[in-house]
């Protein structure tokens, strides 16, 4: 296991980190991305997790969730 941390300067960094991002990645974002239009709309179809930076017992919360998922479906 590790972690992959992605700190992208433009929109299209994004299609250059989805090739270096493996099969089996549970991508987690900052909620703020939601937001960015057709970013955003990507961002949630695929399947990535938000978190709300501003509300760290609910960011803490849907990690933890994440993770007791991950274990249990041995992602």
């Amino acid at each position: 296991p590790f972690v992959i941390v992605c700190n992208h300067q433009a929109s299209l960094d994004l299609m250059g980190m989805v090739e270096v991002i493996p099969e089996r990645c549970v991508p987690i974002a900052k909620r703020e991305l939601l937001y960015l239009g057709t970013v955003g709309w990507a961002c949630w179809l695929s399947g990535i997790i938000f978190i709300d930076r501003h509300r760290r017992n609910a960011a803490i919360e849907v990690i933890s969730c994440t993770a007791s998922t991950m274990r249990r479906e041995n992602v």
